[in-house]
């Protein structure tokens, strides 16, 4: 009774943290004005699909975990469900990979990358993950090319019919877990590994060419250059580890399975792997976005309740500033000094990772 009160927690508050951490990425960027920016798409594509997890996922899974694996919905429902769960695993994979080929694009050809990456361009590989993850989730499923005999799943099980035999669990009893796995993990993980790659070896060129270029009396300058270097070898680090850690041992587990055509295999296994592969969906909204300084910046204001529209601009503090300096004088009339900067597209470069602004210039800092 115990174990089972604990167990609920945890799940509660895992799918909380889930739905609440995407939430808050959907919120800043909508709500921040700093984030509108074409890159930030893939980001909240990411936001979207693991919030989708959250809420339409997460809770079912948590209900078999309690349940025993007694799913009373029946079969249709049962590979529905699974359906959904694969789809959205899998454009969560898909949406890491194309970040990570936009952050490369992004530090390999700054003054080419406008012209590559274009809000329609941007557009069409979103609708491309989410048609491939719809590929491959409901067509397999409902067309049986994932069980042994080629049939499809829990066909003859009906509503309320619980049986002990029957459990709602994704079947991979052939061969077509190989290409499966493949292609929706460890293809995207070998890309991801070379992109990443690359942008270790862009930013380690590119401070080299920072100390190269540093007079004998600026050292600071290159001791900083260094350190930029080392936060951000560790961010990417972060990343990448965090999408191995929690997805490798489910996909590894999976083909194996599969390649034995185990029909019953562990219950506690299948789960904590399983579950570590969620995780990755709640780790989403730290790892990427909040690692990034303008997102922190609007999750305090959100968190806050402050809106970034609430706050008053520096124009309108220092035309109100002039009005009251003009009123003690005994004068009415506000000089025209505050006029609020134009926006002049400076390239900025904060956070700990790499990120691109309104313009082109990136840089690992």
């Amino acid at each position: 009774m115990i174990s089972t009160a604990i167990k609920w927690v945890v799940l509660v508050a895992f799918i909380v943290l889930t739905i609440g951490g995407n939430m808050l990425v959907c919120l800043a960027v909508g709500t921040s004005r700093r984030l509108h920016r074409v890159a930030n798409c893939f980001v909240v594509s990411l936001a979207v699909t693991d919030l989708l997890l959250g809420l339409l996922v997460l809770p079912l899974s948590a209900t078999l975990e309690l349940r025993d694996g007694h799913w009373p919905l029946g079969g249709a429902l049962c590979n529905i469900y699974i359906s959904m769960d694969v789809m959205l695993c899998t454009a969560s994979i898909l949406t890491l990979l194309a970040i990570s080929v936009d952050r490369y694009l992004a530090i390999s050809g700054p003054l080419r990358y406008p012209r590559r990456v274009t809000p329609r361009r941007v557009a069409a590989a979103i609708a491309a993950i989410w048609a491939s993850s719809l590929a491959v989730s409901f067509v397999p499923i409902h067309l049986g090319w994932n069980t042994w005999n080629f049939t499809v799943q829990n066909v003859d099980w009906h509503m309320h019919e619980e049986k002990e035999k029957w459990s709602c669990r994704y079947e991979w009893n052939n061969s077509y877990v190989l290409l499966d796995s493949f292609g929706t993990f460890y293809l995207p993980l070998l890309v991801m590994c070379g992109m990443y790659h690359r942008i270790f070896r862009v930013a380690r060129e590119q401070v080299r060419r920072i100390r190269a270029a540093t007079p004998s009396f600026a050292r600071s300058a290159s001791a900083a250059a260094t350190a930029r270097e080392h936060k951000a070898t560790v961010t990417l680090a972060a990343v990448l580890g965090a999408f191995v850690i929690c997805w490798f041992p489910y996909f590894t587990y999976f083909t194996c399975m599969g390649m034995k055509a185990e029909p019953d295999p562990n219950e506690i296994i299948h789960s904590v792997v399983l579950w570590l592969g969620y995780f990755n969906s709640a780790l989403n909204p730290i790892l990427y976005p909040a690692l990034n300084r303008d997102f922190r910046r609007a999750y305090g204001q959100l968190l806050r309740c402050r809106g970034a529209n609430q706050r008053p601009s520096a124009a309108s503090m220092c035309l109100a500033l002039q009005k009251r300096t003009a009123m003690s004088n005994g004068h009415h009339i506000v000089h025209d000094k505050c006029k609020p900067p134009e926006d002049t597209h400076l390239n900025v470069q904060e956070g700990n990772g790499t990120e691109l602004t309104d313009h082109t210039s990136v840089k690992i800092s």
